[in-house]
């Protein structure tokens, strides 16, 4: 009987077992309707399996229930979930060890109410015959119920005549996502005006695009916004010179972050509006100088703060910061106007340049990509809560440009060898930091 009992629990024993190893094999996930707030039926889902590459390892509908399963032929991989509604994608990571996911997608329309362009800020430098500009764009969708806006003019913006746009140097980010290469489409033969086909989900989506133009000292802009706007702001060096009409509204702002900085500020601005603006001189922004006492209550929240990439912003001290409804655009800009600038200029001007460029692209550039803290949180004037950012995160912006690649590639936006170069870097830094991921596991 002992034996008899031994094999009974060792039976039982594989039996739980190889139950629970099925299990993880499976993953199973639920799709909700935010605009509904029932469960989306018949919304097809993709299973995308990321490692050395993304290839599509399954394929599905949502039932009745809003729910659907893949079984995984590798758990140890990662993978992305897709989920397709009214032509519009939602995206929800599944690290290792992942057994289940939901995903919220909203009811799609060509034009909703709700709609609101909050911030659009220009940042500029000049030197040696060029001018580069970053132009950024807060757009809030605060529809209710809420809805996602699709069409083929969702963000329109405009950019003066013998400018070019900056390759790859336009994205896209939703509130909580990863920014996106999202290249706009010319709207005219003599590529003026430009619109960004993206879809406005719920919340905030930000676009950044740069561009250059040859520069002989001064130059005139006209953003003609068709928008009213919350804030416009141009930032550029206090050695450049800043002429408006009077009636644009242009105020100068001291921001401290950056002494070398002149912020220009109109606020409340109507669709249409004369922004038209003549600057002068040449010069280029330093670093953003943060304080140290305004970065944290206490000492140890500080240190906190200095760990986010580029460093942490506290509330301010003493007189309240006139510009800390949009820093963390500005800031946002700034790594993104050296990251292009160290590009232009390394490729295009003398070997001293480069050195330069080089010492000022690294370290705001990450800034741009691992921020994790919403402008709509900005924006509220909420304080910003200091936390270390998971390694994690680190993998999901690698996952999210592997999978831009390959959509970049289907669609024949980039050549055979500008995708191989491109994957086998992103190939050897995913493996790498899957690799630590392991071991700290």
């Amino acid at each position: 009987m002992t034996i008899i009992s031994k094999l009974r629990s060792t039976l039982c024993s594989a039996i739980i077992l190889l139950a629970s190893f099925a299990s993880a094999q499976t993953l199973t996930g639920t799709v909700k309707n935010g605009t509904t707030g029932k469960p989306s039926a018949g919304d097809e889902v993709v299973l995308l399996k990321l490692g050395q590459g993304m290839d599509e390892s399954g394929r599905t509908k949502t039932d009745a229930n809003g729910k659907f399963s893949f079984k995984l032929d590798d758990a140890q991989s990662p993978h992305l979930v897709r989920a397709i509604h009214q032509d519009v994608t939602y995206h929800r990571m599944a690290p290792p060890g992942t057994t289940s996911v939901e995903l919220e997608v909203y009811d799609a329309a060509k034009k909703i109410e709700g709609i609101d362009v909050v911030a659009d800020i220009l940042r500029l430098e000049a030197q040696q015959g060029k001018m580069i500009v970053v132009r950024e764009f807060g757009v809030q969708n605060s529809s209710r119920p809420p809805r996602t806006q699709m069409n083929e003019h969702n963000l329109e913006f405009n950019i003066p005549e013998g400018a070019e746009i900056i390759p790859d140097s336009a994205t896209a980010t939703t509130e909580g996502g990863n920014p996106l290469r999202s290249a706009p489409v010319p709207e005219d033969d003599k590529k003026l005006k430009y619109s960004f086909i993206f879809p406005l989900r719920p919340g905030l989506t930000r676009f950044e695009v740069a561009y250059q133009m040859n520069y002989t000292g001064s130059a005139n802009l006209d953003p003609k916004s068709s928008y009213p706007l919350q804030h416009f702001v141009v930032m550029l060096p206090k050695s450049m010179q800043f002429t408006a009409a009077p009636a644009a509204g242009f105020k100068l702002v001291d921001y401290p972050n950056e002494p070398d900085a002149a912020v220009q500020v109109a606020s409340n601005v109507a669709a249409n509006a004369n922004l038209a603006f003549r600057v002068s001189g040449e010069g280029t922004l330093e670093q953003p100088q943060e304080n140290a006492q305004g970065q944290s209550s206490g000492a140890a929240n500080s240190a906190q703060a200095n760990n986010r990439p580029g460093g942490g912003i506290g509330p301010p001290i003493d007189a309240p910061d006139p510009l800390q409804k949009y820093r963390w655009w500005i800031l946002g800009g700034f790594a993104a106007v050296l990251l292009i600038g160290g590009v232009i200029v390394a490729s295009r001007q003398q070997s001293a340049a480069r050195a330069l460029a080089r010492q000022k692209a690294v370290s705001p550039a990450l800034q741009a990509i691992e921020d994790d803290y919403s402008f709509a949180e900005v924006l509220n004037t909420r304080p910003m809560p200091p936390a270390a950012r998971p390694a994690a995160a680190l993998l999901d912006v690698l996952k999210e440009e592997l999978f831009q690649l390959e959509l970049e590639r289907r669609q024949g936006q980039i050549s055979e060898e500008e995708y191989k170069k491109a994957k086998s870097a992103l190939d050897q830094t995913l493996d790498r930091a899957l690799k630590r991921e392991a071991q700290r596991t």
